[in-house]
This record gives structure tokens, sequence and C-alpha cells, in this order.
């Protein structure tokens, strides 16, 4: 009975160790924010929560590769100069500024970016960057630009620190992607 209730004990602090270390590795997980980011040769890569990554584009070479945007960045536009404070309404002055951008550059394409500040919620965020390069994207339509993409990243890609009010004046803004050529209709 004695040799029964020591290997009992035995087995019950064994176990309480075996749980506290089962406890403590579930306190060890990482966290991983989902984003968007682009290489510097152009390519969109996206990460999951899971941290699992790849590429963001439906075309790829022979090899696997990913085929990427082709160009460079030609304008980069402080939203501040171009909207209100949370509108996507163009300004008088802006949109004459982007009109006459649009009308001198011999880009075959373009991808505009919107980006905001971390004001604001991020749903809020990306729905707002959306509507500015949407707004963007109207104007050069509108001198016979052609426009292949637009998207948002809202507060996702910061050029600066959202912790000073230089910085998201940095972060407010609009990037304009110049393509020198297409692919297949695409860039």
């Amino acid at each position: 009975m004695r040799k029964n209730i020591g290997k009992m004990a035995i087995l019950a602090v064994a176990g309480t160790f075996v749980s506290g270390a089962v406890f403590a590795q579930s306190d060890l997980t990482e966290t991983y924010v989902p984003t968007i980011w682009v290489d510097p040769d152009g390519c969109e890569h996206w990460v999951f929560d899971d941290g699992f990554e790849g590429f963001m584009t439906p075309n790829v070479t022979r090899d696997g590769l990913p085929v990427c945007q082709r160009g460079s960045l030609c304008l980069v536009e402080n939203s501040d100069q171009l909207f209100q404070t949370g509108s996507a309404v163009i300004s008088a002055n802006g949109r004459a500024s982007l009109e006459e951008f649009f009308k001198t550059q011999n880009s075959a394409e373009y991808l505009i970016s919107g980006h905001t500040d971390s004001d604001g919620g991020d749903a809020y965020n990306m729905s707002l960057g959306q509507r500015r390069a949407d707004a963007v994207a109207e104007i050069a339509r509108s001198v016979g630009a052609g426009v292949t993409k637009t998207r948002s990243y809202g507060e996702r890609v910061p050029v600066a620190s959202n912790d000073t009010a230089e910085g998201k004046a940095q972060n407010r803004r609009v990037e304009i992607q110049c393509a020198a050529e297409t692919y297949g209709g695409k860039l």
C-alpha cells in the first residue's frame, strides 16, 4: 500500500511539472501582423496572421517565379496638398497639379496607392486610402492616362513615425508608380 501511495505521489508531482511546462509553452506564441509590402523589384508580398508569406501576383514565369510590377515610383504627393482632412475630394489646386503631371509623363500605365497616418481605425484608413487613390486615378483617366490598378495601404506602410505631427504628415500620401512598358496589357 505504501509503495502505491509513493508511486501516486511521484506521478502527481511529475504531472504538476508537465502541466506547468505545457502551460508555459502556451504563453510563448508569436504574433504576426497581417501585412502587404512591396520589395525593391516591385513584387508585392503578403503575410497572414500565422506568418505564412506569399506573392500577390497572378502571373508567374515557367520557373514559378512571380512577374512583378515593372516601373518606378514617379510621384509621391502629400495628401495634405490634395485633400481636406478625412476627405477624398481633391482640391482645385491639387486637381490642376495632377492633371499637369499626367499630361507631361511618358508612362504607359500607372499604379496608384493611397496611404494614411494612424489616426482612425484600420478599416477607416484602408477605405480612406482607397477612395483617395481612386480619386487620383479618376483624374489620370480624365486626361487619357492609363491606370492599371489602385490600392490602399491605409496606415500599414508608414515612411515616418506616427508619434509626431510631422511624421503623420509624411505618412499621409498618394504614391504613383509609373510603368515604362506593359507586358501583355498588364504592368
